[in-house]
C-alpha cells in the first residue's frame, strides 16, 4: 500500500507534501525532503520496526508505502478521525456501533478491514470526501 505525495521547490526549501495525510515536511535538497516524508510517516505510525519506502514518480509525485499495510491504514484512520475532530466513541456511532472498539481495532491495527470495511470507516469520519484508489506500477 502507498500514499501519494508531491514535492516542489517553494523559495530555497523543497516541500514534500501527502494530501491524503494532509501532512508536508521540508528539506533543503529534494533527496532530503523526501527522506523527510518517509521519516515523518514513520513517526506518524509510530509502530517500532515500521519502514517507509519512497518511490519517485514524474513531474514531482511520489509515493511512500511500504510492504506491511497495517500501519498505513492504521495511521489514515487515525489521522482522518482526528482532522474530523471525533473521538473513537463518536467514530464508532456514526458506524452505528454501541462500543468505541468497533472503529479502534482497525486504527490499532488489530484488523485489518476488506476494502469495503475501509471505505465504511472512511465515510463514518469523512462522509463528504471520496477516496480515489489508483493502480500504481512497483519499479
Amino acid at each position: 500500500m502507498r500514499f501519494s505525495g508531491r514535492i516542489y521547490k517553494d523559495g530555497k526549501f523543497w516541500l514534500a507534501e501527502i494530501p491524503i495525510l494532509d501532512a508536508m515536511t521540508q528539506g533543503h535538497t529534494r533527496k532530503e525532503a523526501l527522506e523527510m516524508a518517509a521519516d515523518m510517516v514513520e513517526t506518524m505510525a509510530n509502530q517500532e520496526g515500521f519502514r517507509v519506502k519512497v518511490f519517485l514518480g514524474s513531474g514531482g509525485e511520489f509515493e511512500v508505502g511500504s510492504t506491511d499495510p497495517k500501519p498505513l491504514i492504521s495511521l489514515l484512520l487515525q489521522r482522518k478521525r482526528e482532522l474530523s475532530g471525533l473521538s473513537l466513541s463518536q467514530a464508532a456511532e456514526r458506524l452505528g456501533a454501541s462500543s468505541r472498539n468497533a472503529f479502534a481495532r482497525y486504527e490499532q491495527g488489530r484488523s485489518v478491514p476488506t476494502v469495503e470495511k475501509l471505505n465504511e470507516l472512511l465515510h463514518a469520519v469523512c462522509p463528504e470526501t471520496d477516496f480515489v484508489i489508483r493502480e500504481s506500477v512497483a519499479p
